[in-house]
C-alpha cells in the first residue's frame, strides 16, 4: 500500500502541462508565480508540525488526510467555472493551499509507517529493496502520466482519436483542458483507497520508551515531539550530516531541473519532444535505485558522497557547454544523481532513527530540502536580474533584445558549478568537525547482509 500510495499521489497527469494548464484556464503569469509561492509556503509552514502529528496521532491518519485533501484539491479544478476570473483565482488559491497541506501531511508519514511495519515484523533489513521497488514502480507511473497527460491535453490529437473511434464530436481546448485533471482525480481516489487499506503497526522495538501513535494529542505534545526530534538530529552528527548532504544535492539539482525546458530550447530540442524527454528521464527510476542499493550495501557513506559529488560536478559542468542535442547527457547524469540522493538519504536516516520520532525527523528533512530550494530560487532570481542588467549595459538591446533572456540564462548556468563547490566545501568542513570514529555510520553485520541477500 505504501508503494501504491507513492504512485497514485505523485504521478499526476497534469505535470507535463502544468504551467500552460494554469495559463489556459485564464490566469496570468504573475498569478501563476503567486500561487506557486503560496504552495511552497504552505509546505514549509506545515512540514514539521505534520510530522509531529503523525508521530502523535498515527501515520495512517495523516496519510488518509493527505489523500483526501488531494482528492478535494483536484475536484475543485475539475468543477470550477471559467467565467469569473476572481472565482477562478480563488479556486486555484484554495487548490494550492490544499495541495501544500497534502504534501506536508504525506511527507515522512508514509515512509515512517512502511518502515515501522517492516521493523515490527523483523524485516527492517528489507527497506532498501522496498525503496528499489517503489522507485521503479513510481518511475513507470511517471512515464504513463507524462505521456498520457500531454496527449489528452492536445485537442488536435483528441479530435483525431475521436474520429478514429467514429465519434461525431468537436474537440477543442475548452474540452481537453480538464482531461488531465479528470485522470488525476482518479489517481487521488486510488491514493485514498491505498491509505484506507493501510494498518498502523504496534510499537516496534526501540532504544528507549516509545510513544505509540495516538498517545498525547495536545498542542504541547506536538511541540514537545518536534523539539525532541530537532534536538536528536543536532545531537546525532551522522543524521545531521546526512540531512545537510541530501539538502545540498537536492536544492542545486532541483533548481536546474525546474529550468530544464529553457535549457532544452537552447540546445535545440523541439518542444514537441519535452514530454518524451520527461518520460525517458523518469525511466531512470528503473535502473538507478538498484545501483544505489548496491552502493549502500557494499560501499561506505563517504564513498557514496564522493561518487555523488563527482556525478553532480560532471552534470553541472556539462550543462555549461550547451551542446546541441548531446547536451541531454549531463541532464541525465543530474537526474540520476538526484534519484540516488533520495535513496541514500531515506536509507541512512531510517536505519538510525527510532520509531518514536521517525516521521518528525523525516519531516525535518523535507523542511530543510524545501527551505534550501526556496533560498536558491531567491539567489538565482537576484543573480539573473544582475546579469540581465549587466548585459543590457553592454549594449544587448534593440534588435537583439529578444535574445537577452537566452544569453543571460547561459551566463547564469555557468555559476552553478562554483556554487556547488562552495556548498560542498562547507559541508565537508562541517562534517569533519562533527563526525568522528564513534559517530560514523555502522557497517552492516554479516547476519544482516545474509538476511537481505537474494535467494
Amino acid at each position: 500500500m505504501f508503494i501504491a500510495f507513492r504512485v497514485f499521489f505523485n504521478a499526476r497527469f497534469y505535470y507535463p502541462v502544468f504551467t500552460v494548464l494554469f495559463l489556459d484556464f485564464g490566469l496570468s503569469l504573475s498569478q501563476f508565480a503567486l500561487l506557486n509561492a503560496v504552495w511552497a509556503a504552505s509546505i514549509v509552514l506545515l512540514e514539521v508540525p505534520s510530522g509531529a502529528l503523525a508521530d502523535m496521532v498515527g501515520r495512517r491518519s495523516l496519510l488518509v488526510f493527505a489523500s483526501s485533501t488531494m482528492f478535494v484539491e483536484i475536484l475543485i479544478l475539475c468543477v470550477v467555472p471559467r467565467t469569473d476570473p476572481w472565482i477562478l483565482f480563488a479556486a486555484f488559491l484554495v487548490n494550492r493551499l490544499l495541495s501544500g497541506a497534502a504534501e506536508a501531511a504525506a511527507s515522512g508519514a508514509d515512509e515512517a509507517l512502511a518502515y515501522d511495519s517492516l521493523l515490527q515484523s523483523g524485516m527492517a533489513h528489507l527497506w532498501p529493496k522496498v525503496l528499489v521497488t517503489q522507485m521503479r514502480v513510481q518511475a513507470a507511473g511517471f512515464v504513463v502520466a507524462m505521456s498520457i497527460g500531454a496527449a489528452v491535453y492536445d485537442p488536435a490529437l483528441m479530435q483525431k482519436l475521436a474520429g478514429a473511434l467514429g465519434m461525431d464530436v468537436a474537440v477543442d481546448q475548452a474540452m481537453t483542458i480538464r482531461f488531465p485533471l479528470y485522470l488525476t482525480l482518479a489517481m487521488a481516489a486510488g491514493a485514498l483507497f491505498a491509505t484506507v487499506a493501510m494498518r498502523e503497526p504496534g510499537p516496534p522495538p526501540s532504544h528507549g520508551p516509545v510513544e505509540a501513535p495516538g498517545q498525547g494529542r495536545s498542542v504541547s505534545a506536538a511541540i514537545s515531539i518536534t523539539l525532541r526530534a530537532g534536538s536528536w538530529i543536532w545531537r546525532t552528527p551522522f543524521a545531521l550530516v546526512v540531512i545537510l548532504a541530501g539538502m545540498m544535492f537536492d536544492h542545486v539539482i532541483r533548481m536546474i531541473v525546474t529550468m530544464s525546458s529553457q535549457y532544452y530550447r537552447i540546445i535545440e530540442i523541439p518542444e514537441a519532444l519535452f514530454g518524451v524527454i520527461g518520460s525517458v528521464l523518469a525511466m531512470l527510476g528503473f535502473f538507478v535505485p538498484r545501483l544505489a542499493y548496491e552502493m549502500t550495501d557494499q560501499r561506505s557513506p563517504t564513498f557514496n558522497l564522493a561518487a555523488l559529488s563527482l556525478m553532480t560536478f560532471a552534470g553541472l559542468g556539462g550543462l555549461t557547454f550547451f551542446v546541441p542535442l548531446y547536451g541531454l547527457v549531463p541532464m541525465v547524469v543530474l537526474v540520476a544523481a538526484m534519484q540516488m540522493n533520495g535513496f541514500f538519504v531515506s536509507n541512512y536516516l531510517n536505519r538510525i532513527t527510532d520509531s518514536r520520532r521517525r516521521a518528525t525527523v523525516l519531516s525535518f528533512k523535507g523542511l530543510s530540502f524545501n527551505l534550501a530550494y526556496g533560498a536558491i530560487g531567491i539567489l538565482y532570481s537576484l543573480l539573473f536580474s544582475t546579469l540581465r542588467a549587466a548585459a543590457a549595459r553592454e549594449g544587448l538591446t534593440g534588435a537583439a533584445a529578444k535574445e537577452l533572456e537566452n544569453v543571460v540564462f547561459i551566463q547564469s548556468v555557468g555559476w552553478f558549478p562554483g556554487y556547488f563547490f562552495l556548498t560542498l566545501a562547507a559541508l565537508l568542513v562541517f562534517a569533519r568537525l562533527r563526525l568522528n570514529a564513534e559517530t560514523a555510520f555502522p557497517t552492516r553485520s554479516a547476519a544482516e547482509k545474509s538476511r537481505s541477500a537474494r535467494p
